[in-house]
């Protein structure tokens, strides 16, 4: 019987004896599949077990929008038992490359077939098992390459704001410095009181450490702009307003400005406004200096903290601060909360530091604030709470989202379970969570949730002998 010679071609058949492969083709569907028609589509209910008998077929898994090809199956094989086994939607789309001859076996059938012969069973788990073990190691490649993604795109957000302010202060500063050069020298060649000149140093000085020290708050200086305004518009400068906002800034008072230019009020030349213009554009290239210093910094601290949290430069196991770890993953997402979610940090700072591997520590961070961060949806408080018992710490993320549903919160952890739209969700973030926490630290994780709030719960032990 042809049907059975291309059964036997596979290694698990040729266990069945020959009454089981002749039952096997009495009771199989015949499938033509021509090139590009898509089998069994990502999500599907499980169907039943194919031999391919002919042509080749293409698997492929959707991430991010894109169907990332994950594998080949070429005639003769099989392929179907997965979903079949574990009574889960299909993890992958299963699509002709060329004309297909197929044998579709029931799921039930597959199943009488696995209880009823030992050695059939044996070498179909063994099949299932690698497969499974393949399966998983690509979606936790792409689960990295997402967790990086993600963060690369909010590192990019969170620099982008302090490099422009960096380049901008470092594109204008030539220009105001030149132009003070100039002032000085117009200065420098008038004969000018020694004691008056000291009181436009003595007035800038203030002014630079009232801009460094941010000595004024935002309402103060509007109120102060408003009257220079109304002084210089007075004095008859013109375009007074683009000197009010620096001298304002700077903390100068009217009777400072009448008094640094009673010997000027006169003066036909620019020296009678010059004066103010020098002490205006001073100020501005001290608030220049100090927003490009304030971005150097923020990209200093951006840097660091990527560094610190992908462990950059040491080796695999070592002692971690898990507060560190903690803020460097909040600064990473500082994009995502800043818009509407508040943190509450409740630190223990006795807080030990533990023996652990900190960038795969960090992976449990990233994936629990991130989905809390999603389960709120822009808006909510965030609580991070930390504390010591004996030999052990804890750290509990609580948010206050929609919470998760009481019929799935037993299965959260498991391979492959997700409540996303397919291609949204792997369904190995709280797996590699779980793995990493109860696998490599020797750590247990555990969740409540309720509308409202749910709260993950690490515990991690201090020494991981």
């Amino acid at each position: 019987m042809l049907c059975t010679d291309d059964l036997v071609k596979l290694e698990p058949f040729r266990h069945l004896p020959t009454t089981r492969l002749e039952w096997v083709c009495d009771r199989v569907q015949v499938i033509e599949l021509p090139t590009d028609k898509v089998l069994i589509q990502e999500g599907d209910d499980a169907r039943g077990v194919f031999i391919l008998v002919e042509g080749e077929i293409n698997l492929t898994r959707r991430s991010e929008g894109n169907d990332l090809p994950i594998g080949k199956h070429q005639a003769p094989s099989f392929f179907g038992e997965i979903p079949v086994l574990t009574d889960e939607p299909s993890p992958v789309t299963v699509q002709a490359l060329s004309d297909c001859r197929l044998y579709e076996i029931s799921g039930e059938d597959f199943r009488e077939l696995l209880h009823e012969c030992r050695d059939f069973e044996r070498i179909i788990f063994r099949v299932l098992q690698k497969r499974v073990r393949g399966l998983e190691s690509f979606i936790r490649g792409r689960e990295k390459m997402a967790a990086l993604g993600t963060l690369s795109a909010g590192l990019a957000h969170e620099l982008n704001n302090p490099a422009a302010a960096l380049v901008r202060a470092l594109r204008e500063l030539p220009v105001a410095v030149l132009e003070l050069q100039r002032m000085n020298l117009i200065y420098g060649q008038q004969q000018v009181d020694e004691a008056h000149t000291q009181l436009w140093l003595q007035a800038r000085d203030r002014g630079f450490e009232i801009i460094l020290n941010q000595s004024l708050d935002p309402i103060a200086i509007s109120d102060r702009e408003e009257i220079l305004l109304e002084w210089l518009e007075d004095y008859g400068v013109k375009e007074a307003w683009k000197l009010a906002e620096p001298l304002a800034s700077g903390g100068v008072e009217v009777e400072t400005l009448e008094e640094l230019m009673k010997p000027w009020r006169d003066n036909p030349t620019e020296l009678r406004e010059m004066g103010l213009h020098w002490l205006g554009l001073s100020f501005e290239v001290m608030s220049m200096i100090q927003h490009g210093l304030r971005g150097a910094e923020r990209i200093s601290d951006l840097v660091k903290a990527m560094k610190s949290y992908s462990y950059l430069d040491r080796g695999v196991q070592q002692e971690v601060d898990v507060h560190q770890g903690l803020e460097d993953t909040l600064l990473l997402f500082a994009h995502k909360l800043k818009y509407g979610i508040q943190v509450d940090r409740h630190y223990d700072r006795e807080l030990p530091k533990i023996l652990a591997y900190g960038s795969e520590l960090n992976q449990v961070w990233t994936n629990l604030i991130d989905n809390a961060i999603a389960a709120m949806d822009g808006q909510g408080t965030l609580t991070i709470t930390t504390r010591k018992t004996l030999s052990q710490i804890h750290v509990v993320i609580t948010d206050t989202g929609s919470g998760i549903p009481c019929e799935i919160q037993s299965r959260i952890f498991e391979p492959f379970f997700t409540t996303k739209p397919v291609g949204q969700g792997s369904g190995l973030g709280l797996e590699t969570v779980r793995r990493i926490v109860e696998n490599r630290h020797h750590g247990s994780i555990t969740v409540s949730s309720q509308p409202g709030k749910t709260c993950f719960s690490v515990c991690l032990p201090i020494s991981n002998g």
